[in-house]
């Protein structure tokens, strides 16, 4: 409104896809054209409930394993046991280590080689899978979910980064843009076409539609 001061919205994503195999170094590589998008501006009850209904299409029950891959929020995983309560669960290790920076940041805030050499042993122990304990309620919560050298043995993922790719691709660069306002019905109408369009579906969505027509 007009001498109001901007309001913002959350726009919950998911991504679906598939992986059956690893580079040479044993990293994991998602299969090509595998991945597919969900999201919308509604409750965490009305996404998880539009993930499940995705990874079911896609034949979440015939997936020889079954991954739930996010960051530490307690909605996410709540969803996880919700929906997907067979899933191993691994928290994105980009978010624990900004989460550990964050903390550093408070334990030295006039100190930076400190702080340095605090993240240089938090971090190796990160990757080690040593849960650090400085921050007991956030690494013990996810303890379970930072297994990193387990899963990397299994060949998984333990990065979001395809997410992370799809808020700036899927989302951002239509709805972000300069001097943009947006209705909730308008944005969701907007943001289920995109996704359509980004997991290879755009046609598919059309010729349900003429048909429903």
């Amino acid at each position: 409104m007009e001498g109001q001061p901007a309001h913002t919205r959350e726009v919950k994503l998911g991504c679906v896809f598939t992986q059956t195999g690893v580079d040479e170094e044993g990293r994991p590589v998602r299969d090509e054209d595998s991945t597919s998008y969900v999201a919308a501006i509604e409750t965490a009850e009305a996404f998880g409930l539009r993930l499940y209904n995705e990874a079911w299409r896609r034949g979440w029950s015939r997936a020889q394993k079954k991954v739930v891959l996010g960051d530490g929020a307690v909605w996410i995983w709540n969803l996880a046991e919700q929906h997907f309560p067979s899933a191993i669960q691994i928290v994105d290790l980009l978010h624990a280590r900004q989460h550990l920076w964050e903390l550093s940041a408070k334990l030295f805030p006039q100190d930076e080689k400190l702080r340095k050499q605090w993240m240089g042993r938090c971090l190796n122990r990160l990757e080690q899978g040593k849960i650090v304990t400085n921050e007991a309620e956030y690494f013990a919560r996810n303890a379970g979910r930072m297994r990193y050298p387990a899963f990397r043995e299994q060949g998984l993922f333990v990065g979001s980064g395809v997410v992370e790719a799809g808020c700036k691709t899927v989302i951002g660069a239509r709805l972000k843009r300069s001097g943009s306002f947006w209705t909730v019905d308008g944005a969701n109408a907007i943001i289920a076409l995109r996704c359509c369009r980004f997991s290879q579906r755009f046609e598919d969505y059309w010729e349900n539609r003429s048909r429903a027509a």
